[in-house]
């Protein structure tokens, strides 16, 4: 599985709708609005980084409303999440 990061920049007054289709394209997992220096992050998910060149290249760079795109390849995730699951594996609360 790959997962990549991919920061967005839209035209103004049109965040919502590129928002929204880009949460209809198979690969991406999630997309947010936020605040810096991009107005949109999509979390993509894919089975290869061929799969990822075909979404980022042919069908993000074709919505309308996209200015330009900085895409993120993750390595490793870290989450808390996986953490604690990690630490909990084999662990037993004590008996009193």
């Amino acid at each position: 599985m790959v997962t990549a990061i991919i920061l967005i920049n839209v035209v103004q007054g049109r965040v919502q709708e590129v928002a929204e289709t880009l949460s209809r394209l198979p690969g991406i997992a999630e997309v947010y609005s936020v605040a810096g220096n991009f107005d949109l992050v999509a979390i993509a998910r894919v089975r290869h980084h061929d799969d990822l060149a075909t979404l980022v290249a042919n069908q993000l760079q074709n919505i309308p409303g996209i200015e330009a795109t900085n895409t993120l390849v993750a390595f490793r995730a870290y989450s808390r999440r996986d953490l604690e699951a990690m630490w909990e594996i084999g662990f037993e609360e004590p008996a009193e």
